[in-house]
């Protein structure tokens, strides 16, 4: 089956009519619930000031030479660091001082003074702890008291997620390759629902622990075949900027992140209100058909035909007729047709040497878009100001990103596109490195632009790397480079930890990554007037012309 035969099908029936604009809408609003699960732990492990519990009730409590009687006004006042105390005096009149993880009870109790050069015993915060609630009521940090020596608890949080992800992509990827798009994005979004719910009545640290992972990998499963599904059922003239635009349903989710955190502070709600936004989708995804290019590549051309008609109907075309496009195909035994990609696997992204360096230069800037896409958004908590305002704007700019993208690769094509943006983001990653630290807004912009240009590359990669590769090994080449990337997001939030070494760690870091992808795009051919790829010897001769100025079999249309 030629590739360039089964576009004309979209030249019949239509590229993006109500038929395929319902199932646009229908697959791409689930998005917006896969932004809001990836970005969650932002604002479900903050960590607020806190100190010891003394063992009794406090009636006095002095910090420095500042008196007051109730502990709501201390917060203000009372600093992150380890070295500031609280001397609180209880009911029985012992005198303590509490810190953040440690606590010590003077011998001496006859006068409340803040300095105290007298003999006193020290001891672990065995009463728990005291936490400041001005911002948020409760979060999974003050739920199980993941601080102190217990704090890389939380922070091991959203690199598991990652690790989850990244094996949902490798899954689901292959078992969309196998089973078909339409029962892993009925699966997945239902697990959504389920997962998201269940983690909200989680009765402890690990349980927590274990539904987010499982979580993560129905949430991962469901955004590789997303695209790919996408992809497969809208026409090149409509694919590019339909492809891409999904994305922005995913940023819409971001955002929401931060509003949703903005007006619930209380982390089981927060979590609650997350997971409902999945049940509209799941009223629909029944009706979701098959991809008619899935289903030919398995030889089932009944099945094919059916969908084809159907979106006929739908888009008040004239119908449109496999045996006309694709005669020899239709004659040729189904069990024949379907043992490519019954034998199909992760090997063959290496399929020669060519395929092979390209897999690994698309894996790269996978890695690169996912580890720079979650290094800003973590950081941005981190920019000063309003926590909430920062993340909200630095989701917002991925939009004009995505149109951004969209000119791009109609101008440029998607390697200069996609060379021009990992630059450019190692450009601004240097930016910021040498800003003054005073100047506040200065790195808030710096930081939006860095993530408008990463954004571009996350957003882009998908479609590209689906265009790379043919049918029988589409769906794994996007879930194998998801999972490459999801390396990088869990490496992500783990740099941001690192900038206690040194502050710049992160965009260091970032910077080459984007630099040394960008020099290798220049190595992969160009796919822009070219239709999908449905074979190997399609997919190889893509390299014969890098810059594609001219397309293959069947008759291109632009995108």
């Amino acid at each position: 089956m030629k590739s360039g035969n089964f576009e004309q099908i979209f030249e019949r029936v239509g590229h993006f009519g109500r038929y395929q604009i319902f199932l646009y809408i229908v697959c791409a609003f689930q998005n917006i619930s896969c932004g809001m699960h990836y970005l969650a732990s932002v604002f479900l492990t903050i960590s607020p000031k806190q100190t010891c519990r003394p063992p009794g009730n406090m009636t006095h409590i002095l910090f420095y030479n500042v008196s007051m009687w109730r502990m709501e006004n201390v917060w203000t006042l009372f600093p992150r660091s380890r070295e500031d105390y609280l001397v609180v005096q209880l009911q029985d009149g012992q005198v303590w001082e509490l810190q953040k993880c440690y606590r010590f009870r003077r011998d001496n109790n006859s006068s409340l003074n803040y300095e105290y050069a007298g003999h006193k015993s020290g001891s672990p915060c065995l009463d728990g702890f005291i936490y400041d609630k001005s911002e948020w009521d409760n979060t999974v940090v003050t739920q199980w008291n993941l601080v102190c020596n217990r704090e890389w608890f939380a922070r091991l949080i959203q690199p598991t997620f990652m690790f989850g992800v990244l094996v949902g992509a490798l899954v689901f990827g292959y078992l969309s390759d196998r089973v078909g798009r339409q029962p892993v994005l009925w699966s997945t979004s239902i697990g959504m629902y389920l997962f998201g719910i269940s983690a909200a009545f989680t009765f402890d640290y690990y349980s927590f622990m274990v539904t987010r992972f499982l979580l993560a990998i129905v949430t991962s499963g469901y955004l590789v075949v997303l695209f790919v599904y996408v992809t497969e059922f809208i026409g090149m003239k409509a694919r590019t900027w339909a492809s891409i635009q999904v994305h922005s349903f995913f940023t819409v989710g971001t955002m929401l992140v931060a509003l949703i955190a903005y007006l619930v502070r209380t982390w089981w709600a927060y979590q609650i209100i997350l997971s409902t936004v999945t049940l509209p989708f799941i009223l629909f995804c029944w009706i979701l058909p098959e991809t008619p290019f899935w289903l030919l590549s398995e030889g089932r051309y009944e099945e094919a035909q059916k969908i084809v008609d159907q979106m006929s109907k739908w888009n008040r075309a004239r119908p449109c007729k496999l045996s006309e496009l694709l005669p020899l195909d239709l004659h040729s035994p189904a069990d024949d047709v379907s043992s490519a990609v019954k034998k199909s696997n992760l090997l063959d992204l290496f399929y020669d040497w060519n395929i092979g360096t390209r897999t690994l230069i698309v894996w790269l800037i996978w890695f690169t878009g996912c580890f720079g896409f979650y290094s800003f958004s973590f950081n941005s908590v981190n920019l000063g100001g309003n926590d909430y305002l920062n993340f909200f704007l630095l989701g917002a700019v991925d939009i004009p990103a995505y149109f951004f993208v969209c000119l791009g690769m109609d101008l440029m094509g998607r390697r200069r596109t996609l060379t021009f943006s990992l630059i450019s983001t190692a450009l601004f990653c240097g930016m910021v490195m040498v800003i003054p630290k005073g100047y506040r807004i200065w790195i808030l912009v710096a930081n939006m632009a860095g993530k408008f240009f990463i954004g571009s590359v996350f957003g882009l990669i998908y479609l590209y790397t689906a265009e790379l590769y043919p049918t029988m090994i589409r769906t794994q080449a996007v879930g194998s480079g998801s999972t490459v990337a999801r390396v990088g997001s869990i490496i992500a939030p783990l740099s941001i930890y690192l900038s206690s070494v040194w502050i710049f760690l992160p965009q260091l870091l970032l910077g080459i990554s984007a630099f040394v992808s960008g020099l290798l795009t220049l190595q992969l051919p160009e796919t822009r007037r070219r239709p999908l790829t449905t074979t190997w010897k399609e997919a190889t001769e893509l390299n014969v012309d890098k810059d594609g100025s001219s397309g293959s079999s069947g008759g291109s249309l632009v995108v």
